[in-house]
């Protein structure tokens, strides 16, 4: 190994380990890791720079300018008290039905502001038709973990792997290309959630320090801000989500009807998303749905700074040879094996992974690895490719492999032996439908 790759290597270890041990902040272990890389010379600054720059970088920044708009304008507000009659109604059935509209929203949206303002009223909902919280709440993280993997914009995992897979010569992905396996996953998923819930999570103790009868926002916010804290998955500050906004048609159907406009043009493929996406959020402020300043308090600058170092280091492994080196070392582990063994345990591995280590952080450590070990079986590697998307975003086993989880993990009152007994098997279910789906759709 050359010096510049055992350098590469040291960084990428250390910020492993940095983020299992969670003693500092995610984006800072990310950024950390890019600076060493930069000044040792491992990339060049027109590297870093690219990396910032990235199509993933700009897609993500405005989609969260228009999803705060959205926010702002008390849409979402407004539909969850529209839901509450409805499940105040339907009892179960309509509390599920929230869930599946939760579900929905987060292949546009991002599923953590979706999760904080349901997550309280599906709880408050529940509590006063006589159900138990429990079956409900870890159930409606999960569902808007699968939503989120049915469209390319449904989580910024997906966007990095599409990104990272450009950089190598890919093809990009188109918005709903991802789409039926997605919701293959989602609906068996869903429909297993429904039926066993209820039967793995039950007789836990009530939520430590919640009296019966409590459901106030505020208090949500106080768990979900020390929760978010404990796990570097987990960058966004929630209380801006915990926060009610009064309704404001004009500013509502503007922000939806450009939403909307976004992902029309973009999926007919008239402009790239982040063309699309940029032009949107821009317009916004153009129109004064927004001012600048409520534009930059949207951006999440966390979570694109963290991508953005991840994306640094990924490039240092490719410019090194690193890739190369490890890519070799899986090729040689699966020699003899086919293509479908392979994505077998791709999956596996990203899996395991991903119950670990942040989305990101996988993305960038294996998107390099599924393209080569396609091109060295000689098959398309965009089944791979798909395998990095959905596995890496199916952290269900453990409360803090995604940050949903975290959210919903103390409100509910749950153990962390609940998130296995739910959580693994479904990973075991949606990873098999995944192994049937991708290859289906995406023919190697």
């Amino acid at each position: 190994m050359t010096i510049e790759q055992i350098l590469t290597l040291v960084v990428l270890v250390s910020v492993v380990v940095a983020l299992i041990a969670d003693r500092m902040r995610a984006d800072v272990i990310a950024l950390s890791g890019a600076a060493i890389l930069l000044v040792t010379g491992a990339v060049r600054p027109s590297e870093v720079q690219g990396a910032f720059a990235s199509p993933a970088i700009l897609t993500l920044a405005s989609l969260f300018v228009i999803a705060y708009a959205m926010e702002l304008s008390g849409l979402l507000d407004k539909a969850i008290e529209k839901a509450v009659v409805l499940c105040r109604r339907t009892g179960a059935a309509g509390l599920w039905g929230l869930i599946g509209m939760s579900g929905f929203g987060s292949a546009f949206l991002n599923n953590t502001p979706i999760v904080v303002v349901a997550a309280p009223v599906i709880r408050d909902v529940a509590k006063s038709i006589g159900l138990d919280p429990r079956r409900f709440l870890m159930p409606l993280s999960y569902v808007a973990v699968l939503g989120g993997s049915c469209t390319l914009i449904g989580t910024s995992t997906n966007l990095l792997v599409d990104d990272m897979a450009r950089s190598s010569g890919q093809a990009p992905f188109g918005i709903f290309e991802i789409t039926p396996v997605g919701l293959a996953m989602a609906a068996v998923g869903g429909l297993y959630l429904v039926l066993f819930t209820g039967k793995l999570v039950k007789g836990a103790p009530a939520p430590v320090g919640e009296p019966e009868g409590t459901s106030s926002r505020a208090d949500f916010e106080r768990h979900s801000v020390s929760h978010v804290d404990l796990t570097g998955d987990s960058l966004e500050d929630t209380r801006v989500y915990a926060e009610a906004h009064e309704f404001q048609p004009r500013m509502a159907l503007i922000s939806v009807a450009v939403f909307i406009g976004v992902i029309a043009v973009a999926a007919i493929n008239l402009v790239p998303i982040a063309a699309a996406a940029f032009a949107g959020a821009v317009l916004l402020i153009v129109l004064r749905v927004i001012s600048p300043d409520q534009a930059y308090a949207g951006l999440r600058p966390e979570i694109l700074l963290l991508i953005a170092g991840m994306v640094v280091i990924g490039i240092a492994m490719e410019q090194t040879g690193l890739a190369a080196e490890v890519t070799q070392w899986m090729i040689g582990s699966v020699n003899g094996v086919g293509p479908l063994t392979a994505l077998i345990l791709l999956y596996g591995a990203t899996l395991l992974l991903t119950e670990l280590l942040s989305n990101a952080t996988v993305a960038v450590l294996l998107t390099p690895v599924a393209v080569a070990l396609a091109e060295s079986l000689s098959v398309s590697p965009r089944p791979f490719l798909v395998t990095i998307m959905m596995a890496a975003s199916a952290a269900f086993a453990t409360p803090f492999g995604y940050q949903t989880n975290v959210l919903v993990y103390q409100m509910g009152g749950y153990r962390y032996m609940d998130f296995v007994k739910v959580g693994l098997p479904l990973n075991l279910l949606t990873w098999a439908v995944a192994v049937m789906a991708i290859p289906h759709y995406f023919p190697f």
